[in-house]
């Protein structure tokens, strides 16, 4: 939902209910704002080679964004800089008209995937550093993702266990698009330590993996990507299972962010179909894909599909439960979902409590 929101109090806030919002994207003023956490080696090497995706283009995405940076046009701070960059503008645009009570950070753009793996390393820990600094200690509703360097998940076992004990972090935060299927071996000790401490992993939409987001290659369009958030998420998804990651670490909790929901049951309705049959091949496996997901997956709401008629809507999250969605606006990003217009359902007080706040207390831990 491209919604440019307003300047004004929304619904929500005239309203007491206070809401929890899962996917808030802060960014940099200045790019000097990590050198703190830096060694002067890697400041020297981004200013004189940059940093290197795992793609074919050497330093931006392979596709030109909808808006400026990705971003709403009304979310360019007045002191400047840009969108997502400024804390007090946040706080009055988003955090304080909305009431939200619990916002959790996603920084994107941070370093993960690199192919340079120490700098990723190196960028991933300085990002977390700048989280407390610049977000969390200045505004205690907000809490931060331990935002790590998936490619070497020793590193990033190393880094999750090193905020294990930091209440201000309360999730692993990896993009979807790896190198290798997310249910691969090369990432279980992300997983393990991710259990270990108490986080939910969160699985968000992008990332350089160094493959098209299709098996035929890359496509002609941003749209195509924008609609290939949901494929990647769902084949990821598919491969955790499959490989044993759940029924491995029971503990684990997995969050699917920034790729929609309502595929889930049609996912889950063909990995039982197909796993009835070949499931010979997959004796790690002792329950029905669908009951993993059931029990260990939950799913951020933007972007909400908002199909005709409404009730279809309904149906999708009856089925995969009222207790797994994860209200989130995306700000601020140019589809960001406004909460006062963003659920078009009649619900009960009960369901609405749990989308709008109750499920984000109970999956993050110490909130």
């Amino acid at each position: 939902m491209n919604v440019q929101a307003r300047q004004t109090p929304t619904t929500a806030a005239a309203s007491k209910l206070a809401i929890a919002d899962g996917d808030i994207h802060p960014t940099r003023k200045l790019a000097s704002e990590f050198d703190p956490w830096l060694e002067k080696r890697w400041r020297d090497d981004i200013a004189t080679f940059g940093t290197r995706q795992r793609q074919q283009w050497q330093n931006a995405p392979a596709y030109p964004k909808a808006q400026p940076n990705a971003s709403r046009r009304d979310a360019y701070p007045p002191e400047g800089g840009r969108q997502g960059s400024s804390l007090p503008f946040m706080q009055q645009q988003h955090l304080d008209p909305n009431n939200v009570a619990l916002g959790i950070l996603n920084p994107l753009g941070t370093g993960q995937g690199l192919q340079n793996i120490d700098m990723s390393i190196a960028l991933c820990h300085a990002t977390n550093e700048w989280q407390q600094e610049y977000w969390t200690k200045p505004d205690r509703r907000l809490r931060a993702s331990v935002v790590v360097p998936y490619e070497d998940p020793i590193a990033s076992a190393k880094e999750i266990r090193r905020y294990a004990d930091n209440a201000d972090f309360v999730q692993v935060f990896m993009l979807s698009r790896t190198s290798e299927p997310m249910g691969s071996r090369k990432y279980w000790p992300i997983y393990e330590a991710a259990a270990e401490v108490g986080m939910p992993v969160g699985v968000h939409a992008f990332g350089y993996g160094g493959n098209p987001m299709t098996p035929g290659g890359y496509p002609s369009y941003y749209t195509e990507e924008m609609v290939g958030h949901s494929q990647a998420q769902q084949s990821g998804l598919a491969s955790l299972v499959v490989e044993g990651v759940f029924a491995r670490f029971p503990s684990l909790k997995m969050i699917m962010i920034e790729a929609g929901f309502a595929w889930a049951p049609s996912l889950t309705w063909r990995l039982d179909n197909a796993w009835r049959r070949l499931k010979q091949e997959t004796p790690h496996l002792t329950r029905l894909p669908s009951e993993y997901i059931r029990d260990q997956v939950w799913w951020t709401t933007q972007p909400m599909e908002e199909p005709e008629p409404r009730a279809h809507l309904r149906d999708a999250i009856n089925w995969i439960g009222w207790d797994r969605l994860i209200f989130a606006t995306d700000y601020p990003h140019w589809d960001y979902d406004d909460p006062a217009t963003s659920l078009p359902l009649k619900i009960s007080e009960a369901e609405r409590q749990a989308f709008f706040i109750g499920n984000a207390r109970n999956v993050y831990r110490g909130v």
